[in-house]
C-alpha cells in the first residue's frame, strides 16, 4: 500500500451510492457531463423549434383560424372553382381581398373606434356599426371587401379589437360579355344566378359546409360557350340595337349536333362585378327567362309536322286566294299571292293563311301532340336555374291551331324554339340544350328522334331556298350556304295586337346542306329607318343583323367558305330524293 492510498480519506457510503446512481461505475465523469450538457442543448433547441414552427403556422393560417372563430357568428366567403370557356379562357375566378371585423368585447372606447374608422371608411353606416359594436359577440363584420390602402390606414390606427380577414372575392374578367350565362354571387361568394347558382346546387355548397372546397383543390368548370363568338355576337347586337333603336336585342348560337350553346347574349345586360345592375327588371335573360310569341319561325315546325306525317309533300297545294275566316276572325297574309300555293311557297313567302291550312289539315290533336313531342309545351330545364314555362292555351281548339301555326297564341322561351328547330335540321334528333361541353356521342346517347331524316332534309332545303329567293336573302353571306327563316310577331298592347310594336326574329343554319350551327337573332320593337323604306319587319333589320353576325363568327367556328355551290334544289333536294 502506497502513502497516497493511505492518505485518501474514506468516502461515506451514502456519497458512493449517489455517485454510482448518477454516473455509474468506472465511468469518466467529465465525458459524461459533456454528453449531458449536449443533450440538454438539443432538448432546448427542439422545444424552441416546435414553438417557432407553431408561430409560423399560426401566422400563415391566421385567416383560417379567425374564419373558424367567425364561423359560428357570420358567414365567410369561401373558395369557388374557376369557370372557363371551351378554349380555357377564364370567365370567373377568385381573388383574395381583406375584410374588416371587430371583437366588441375587446374594444375599449366604441365612440373613438367609430370616429376613427369612419374617417378611413366614410361610407360606413355609423348607426349600424354602433349597434354591432354594442353587442357581446366575439366577432362581427364591419366592412366586407375593403381595399389594401384602407386596410393599411386602419392598421395604423391601432384600435384594439379591430382585425382583418382575407376572403375570397369573385371577379369576372370579361365584365358584361357573358353576364346572363355566368350569373353572379353574393357577398359570401355563394351563387345566386346563372351557372354560379348551378355550381352551388350541384355539390359546391355541400363541399363548403364540409370544409373541402378550398383553394387549388377544385377543377375548373368548362363551359360550351366560345368567348370569341360571344364577343362578336354581342358586338353586332349592340350595333343593331342602337341602329334600329330597339328596346332590347338578344341572340343565340347553338351547335345543332350536340345541343351546346356556343354563345348567348341578352341586351341590355349587366356587369356581374357590379351586382346592383342585375336587379334591374329590364336586364333579365330574355332567352331563358322570357317567353315570347316567336312569329313565323314557328312555321318551320308546322311544315315539318305535315311533311313528317306523310299527308303532304313539298308540292301539296293550299288555298291562299284570300283571307282565312274562322268565326268572327280573319287571317291575312302580309303579301297575299291571290292563288293556291305549294307547301314550299308557304315557307318561302311566309304565308300565314297557308300555314294555318297546313295545320288544320293535320288536325288539332295531331298539332298539339307534335309540338309536345318537340318540346314546345313543357318548361325547358337546363343548367341555368332561370327558366319559365311556356304560355299554352288552356282550351286548345281550331282557332288556337290556326294562330299557333304561324307563331301566335303560344309563347315559349327562345332557347326552347332553338331546340325544336335544331331537331328539324340535324336529321330529326331532339337534343336537350346544354351550357357545358358535350361530345356528339354523348348528345346522341340522350337524343330522341322526333322526325324522319328525309323530313329534316326537306326542311333544310326550304330554309336554304328562303335565303336564295325568300325573306332571308339579306343574310345570305357568300361562301357559307346559309338557310334561314324570318319571324315578325305583333306584340299585345292593351289587349290587342299592335302593328307598330313588333318582336322580330331570324333563325339561320350554316351550312344548310349539312348544318353545324344555328343562329337566332331577336330585336324587340325596332324602329323604321329611311333605308328600310318605313318597314319594321324582320327581313329589314333582324336578317341583315344575322348576316353581319355570320360573316364574323363563321371563321371562328371553323366553317370553311365554299363558293360556286349549286342551288338548293340541286344540292339538298337532290340528295333527299336519292336517299328516298
Amino acid at each position: 500500500m502506497s502513502v497516497r492510498d493511505t492518505e485518501r480519506p474514506s468516502e461515506p457510503w451514502r456519497q458512493r451510492l449517489i455517485r454510482s446512481l448518477l454516473y455509474g461505475r468506472n465511468v469518466d465523469r467529465n465525458a459524461k457531463a459533456r454528453a449531458r450538457v449536449g443533450f440538454a442543448i438539443l432538448a432546448f433547441a427542439a422545444v424552441y423549434a416546435v414553438i417557432g414552427g407553431r408561430l409560423v403556422m399560426f401566422a400563415v393560417g391566421a385567416d383560417s383560424h379567425s374564419a373558424r372563430r367567425a364561423g359560428s357568428q357570420d358567414a365567410i366567403a369561401t373558395a369557388r372553382p374557376d369557370i372557363v370557356d371551351r378554349n380555357g379562357e377564364i370567365l370567373a375566378t377568385d381573388i383574395k381581398t381583406p375584410s374588416l371585423y371587430a371583437e366588441p368585447r375587446r374594444i375599449i372606447d366604441k365612440d373613438e373606434a367609430i370616429e376613427l374608422l369612419t374617417g378611413v371608411l366614410p361610407d360606413l353606416d355609423t348607426i349600424e356599426v354602433r349597434d354591432r359594436l354594442s353587442t357581446r359577440k366575439g366577432f362581427v363584420w364591419l366592412k366586407r371587401e375593403i381595399t389594401p390602402a384602407q386596410q393599411q390606414a386602419i392598421h395604423k390606427l391601432g384600435i384594439p379589437g379591430i382585425g382583418f380577414l382575407r376572403e375570397n372575392k369573385r371577379v369576372y374578367p370579361t365584365g358584361s360579355e357573358v353576364a346572363h350565362l355566368i350569373g353572379l354571387v353574393n357577398i359570401d361568394n355563394q351563387g345566386i344566378a346563372g351557372m354560379e347558382k348551378w355550381l352551388d346546387s350541384n355539390g359546391l355548397a355541400d363541399l363548403h359546409r364540409a370544409g373541402f372546397a378550398t383553394d387549388r383543390l377544385q377543377k375548373p368548370v368548362e363551359l360550351s360557350v366560345d368567348l370569341r363568338v360571344e364577343h362578336a355576337l354581342r358586338d353586332e347586337l349592340l350595333k343593331a340595337k342602337d341602329k334600329y333603336k330597339a328596346k332590347a336585342a338578344s341572340g343565340l348560337v347553338s351547335n345543332v349536333k350536340t345541343g351546346e350553346i356556343v354563345a348567348m347574349v341578352s341586351l341590355p345586360d349587366f356587369d356581374p362585378n357590379n351586382p346592383k345592375e342585375a336587379h334591374d327588371p329590364d336586364r333579365i335573360n330574355r332567352l331563358t327567362t322570357g317567353v315570347f310569341e316567336m312569329g313565323s319561325t314557328f312555321k318551320t315546325l308546322t311544315l315539318a309536322m305535315a311533311l313528317d306525317s306523310g299527308k303532304a309533300n313539298l308540292n301539296t297545294l293550299y288555298d291562299a286566294r284570300g283571307a282565312l275566316h274562322h268565326g268572327k276572325f280573319a287571317i291575312h297574309d302580309t303579301h297575299p299571292l291571290g292563288r293556291s300555293i305549294t307547301l314550299s311557297e308557304v315557307f318561302t313567302f311566309s304565308s300565314n293563311v297557308g300555314a294555318a291550312r297546313v295545320a288544320l289539315s293535320q288536325g288539332v290533336e295531331a298539332h298539339k301532340a307534335f309540338l309536345k313531342k318537340v318540346g314546345q309545351l313543357d318548361r325547358l330545364r337546363t343548367e341555368l336555374p332561370e327558366s319559365t314555362a311556356p304560355l299554352v292555351p288552356k282550351r286548345w281548339g281550331e282557332l288556337n291551331t290556326i294562330t299557333i301555326s304561324f307563331g301566335h297564341g303560344i309563347a315559349v322561351a327562345p332557347l326552347q324554339a332553338v331546340m325544336g328547330i335544331n331537331a328539324m335540321v340535324n336529321g330529326g334528333l331532339l337534343i336537350p340544350p346544354t351550357f357545358l361541353k358535350r361530345s356528339e356521342e354523348e348528345a346522341k346517347a340522350m337524343a330522341k328522334r322526333v322526325v324522319k331524316p328525309e323530313t329534316s332534309e326537306k326542311i333544310r332545303y326550304l330554309m336554304r331556298l328562303n335565303a336564295e329567293i325568300g325573306t332571308a336573302k339579306k343574310a345570305d353571306v357568300k361562301g357559307y350556304y346559309i338557310g334561314g327563316k324570318t319571324g315578325t310577331s305583333e306584340k299585345v298592347v292593351n289587349g290587342r295586337y299592335s302593328k307598330k310594336q313588333v318582336l322580330n326574329s331570324f333563325t339561320a343554319i350554316l351550312p344548310a346542306d349539312n348544318p353545324r350551327y344555328q343562329l337566332l337573332v331577336m330585336l324587340d320593337e325596332p324602329k323604321a329607318l329611311p333605308e328600310t323604306h318605313g318597314y319594321i319587319t324582320s327581313g329589314w333589320n333582324a336578317v341583315p343583323t344575322g348576316g353581319n353576325v355570320i360573316a364574323r363568327i363563321a371563321p371562328l367556328l371553323g366553317v370553311e367558305p365554299r363558293f360556286d355551290l349549286p342551288p338548293s334544289d340541286r344540292l339538298i333536294l337532290a340528295a333527299s330524293r336519292t336517299n328516298q
